[in-house]
């Protein structure tokens, strides 16, 4: 018999809690970046308000704790029951735990406070801690432990349990710049192409940029393109999937040049297209094209 997954059209909803330092953070950031809404420590109160029916709702993913105003266990587990009624909605419980001297090392290394620490020793507060959370992970659709979990292996968890996709992609950002106004912040992977002839000391060149073809025709006939065109490729061909495999969702790679305005963008532009062709989503960022426009 054929088995119908009932819940592909129903709204995502993931009710993330556990104990403190366990890593709800984390998760809920997870989550964040797979797409769905993500809010913290929110009233209990008012999560039957959050999933509502209306014309916009998305997947959501609620965290809350022993910190969240007026929690209590039990009003949490009805309106869980409550929200678990609409037959659009497809609701689970997430509880994160992790054993206690994992714990206790952790609040040791941040020197970070217990929620419920006032002036006990933390192994009190986490036996506290449990003993109130204890109807949550009995109820929980899915308990992670990360006592020996790093943080990529727990995201990597959370791809394969609450992913909006079948196959969870990755998205290539190419980043275009000059190194005369300094490196991205923001990137993974940095090429250098100021090997390449340059088009700005030619007159008829300088005011064109590495989108024209009068700029790409001049790049193209220096004999080192293709070969380092092709050793580029090469070696990121095998990378990309190990990246997404990672979880990672956003992989930035930066290609730079003197000024940010010829051959840099002509080889963003270039590489963009091949990854395309390789089935990839990618975007293009000219940072200092930006510039020049403004």
């Amino acid at each position: 018999m054929t088995q119908i997954d009932l819940s592909i059209n129903k709204t995502k909803v993931v009710l993330i809690t556990g104990i403190s330092g366990a890593g709800k953070s984390s998760a809920l950031k997870s989550l964040e970046d797979m797409g769905y809404e993500a809010i913290d420590n929110v009233p209990i109160s008012m999560i039957p308000n959050l999933v509502a029916p209306s014309d916009d709702r998305v997947p959501i993913a609620i965290g809350a704790d022993v910190r969240t105003r007026d929690f209590n266990t039990n009003i949490f587990l009805k309106n869980v029951k409550k929200i678990g009624e609409d037959p659009s909605l497809s609701v689970r419980i997430l509880f994160i735990d992790c054993k206690s001297d994992v714990l206790i090392r952790r609040f040791g290394e941040t020197r970070r406070r217990h929620p419920l620490a006032a002036d006990q020793p933390i192994a009190t507060s986490l036996k506290l801690e449990r003993d109130r959370l204890a109807p949550l992970r009995r109820n929980a659709n899915l308990i992670i432990d990360t006592s020996e979990m790093h943080a990529r292996a727990l995201k990597r968890l959370l791809q394969e349990q609450f992913s909006l996709v079948d196959h969870p992609s990755l998205t290539i950002c190419l980043a275009s710049f000059g190194f005369k106004s300094g490196l991205p912040c923001d990137a993974d992977l940095v090429f250098d192409v100021r090997f390449l002839r340059n088009p700005y000391y030619e007159h008829h060149l300088r005011e064109y940029t590495g989108r024209d073809a009068e700029v790409g025709s001049y790049i193209e006939q220096d004999q080192g393109l293709n070969p380092f065109f092709n050793n580029l490729t090469a070696l990121l061909s095998p990378l990309i999937p190990r990246y997404a495999a990672e979880g990672k969702s956003n992989l930035t790679i930066a290609i730079g040049c003197t000024g940010g305005q010829h051959r840099s963008v002509y080889v963003s532009e270039r590489l963009g297209r091949w990854f395309a062709s390789e089935g990839h989503s990618v975007q293009i960022n000219h940072r200092d094209l930006a510039m020049r426009d403004e």
